[in-house]
């Protein structure tokens, strides 16, 4: 009896024991929020695919919701001003200065996985002061783009040269259809100068370049085919954009990103067009735009950004994403790959060996206000373009003074 009484008490004093000892529970997968600009629906869905990827290859460790935001500029500004920024976030390479002069980015070049392969000039685009701060997601660069019955009807070749270009812009012009599309855009005129061997500044951003005779040249040939008649804007056109204004063949020629493509072969699918490379002048040149994954130094999972950034911008993820064919990849491995599955594109790639990147010093958004300005002044009859250039200049030397 005493032998029972004392296993019943051991009993007891072990469902005590029990009751009190800690519970182990499963623990929370870390939550990561990836902040974007809201896109196409299409683009948006897809880039939700490629997350649900990385979600379930990190089941019950990371789980990462995408927030894809229209005014993405103003929410990005608020978001890092607070306490609780995005995890990941878009960085277009033209604000990469002013969020390393505000201290909102957090240099992680280091840390990638073989970052090496990426192109060198895209590599560039988010390197400052000689750090590398994110790796590029995709990349576009600028391309021409020909409506090909109204070549063959006037019995044209794709133009190689600028003199090429102005031939056909002219021949091609009527009274219903501009031989091209020409916006006041310093993301397109800029390729225009670098063509003539012109630069913005020099190379420490110490001053203004642009007003020079390589610059003169560049804003005279880009004025004139709008002045001579051979150009319309879009907005003369009745267009939203360049590629709106060349899908309903109001223009015979644009020259845009590879981003017209999949909205060109969708929206107009019966338009016969073809993609070559931007006529030369001086010299081949062509503008690459580019987003890098960036991450705050007060995120508070570091190393779980640093792992979804990885995956993204790895070959595994980059592939995942640029062969749905809406971007091209920044990893040099992957080109030959992504050519094969997209030959029609090869334009827009063949230019990374000669972009430049759109990327400049903090402020230069004044800048680029300014060069749209004049140029809009020029089409006008307003400004001359030695008026204009002086203006820019003056306008880049006092961001450059403030820097």
């Amino acid at each position: 009896m005493k032998t029972i009484r004392i296993l019943v008490l051991t009993l007891v004093v072990a469902l005590v024991a029990m009751s009190f000892a800690p519970v182990v529970r499963a623990q929370d997968p870390v939550k990561l929020t990836l902040t974007g600009w809201a896109s196409s629906d299409s683009e948006n869905t897809l880039l939700q695919q490629i997350v649900d990827t990385f979600n379930e290859a990190n089941k019950g460790s990371i789980e990462v919701t995408l927030n894809q935001v229209p005014d993405y500029d103003t929410t990005l500004a608020k978001d890092l001003a607070s306490s609780n920024p995005p995890d990941v976030f878009y960085v277009d390479s033209n604000r990469l200065p002013d969020l390393v002069k505000a201290g909102q980015l957090l240099p992680i070049g280091d840390k990638l996985t073989d970052a090496e392969d990426f192109y060198p000039a895209l590599k560039d685009a988010f390197t400052y002061d000689g750090q590398f701060y994110c790796p590029p997601k995709d990349f576009s660069a600028l391309a021409l783009q020909i409506n090909t019955d109204m070549f063959t009807a006037a019995g044209l070749e794709a133009p190689t040269t600028w003199e090429e270009l102005a031939a056909a812009a002219k021949a091609l012009t009527t009274d219903t259809v501009a031989g091209i599309v020409l916006p006041t855009d310093p993301a397109r005129w800029l390729a225009f100068l670098y063509q003539a061997g012109g630069t913005v500044a020099d190379d420490g951003f110490t001053k203004m370049t642009i007003n020079s005779p390589e610059g003169l040249e560049a804003m005279k040939f880009y004025t004139d085919l709008y002045l001579n008649g051979y150009a319309k804007t879009p907005a003369d056109l009745g267009a939203g954009w360049p590629g709106e204004a060349f899908g309903q063949g109001k223009a015979a020629m644009a020259f845009e990103g590879n981003w017209i493509y999949p909205y060109l072969t969708s929206t107009f699918p019966d338009l016969k067009f073809q993609v070559t490379e931007l006529p030369a002048g001086k010299e081949k040149a062509t503008l690459a735009f580019t987003v890098c994954y960036g991450t705050a130094p007060s995120s508070k999972n570091p190393e779980q950004a640093l792992k979804l950034i990885d995956y993204l911008t790895g070959a595994e993820g980059m592939k995942a994403w640029t062969d749905l064919g809406l971007a091209m990849p920044t990893r040099q491995s992957l080109t030959e790959g992504w050519l094969s599955k997209f030959p029609d594109l090869k334009a827009f790639s063949d230019g990374a060996a000669y972009a430049h990147k759109w990327q400049f010093i903090p402020g230069w958004g004044a800048v680029n206000d300014k060069i749209s300005e004049q140029l809009s002044l020029v089409f006008a009859g307003q400004q001359t373009p030695e008026d204009a250039l002086a203006e820019i200049e003056k306008t880049g030397n006092d961001v450059i003074a403030k820097k």
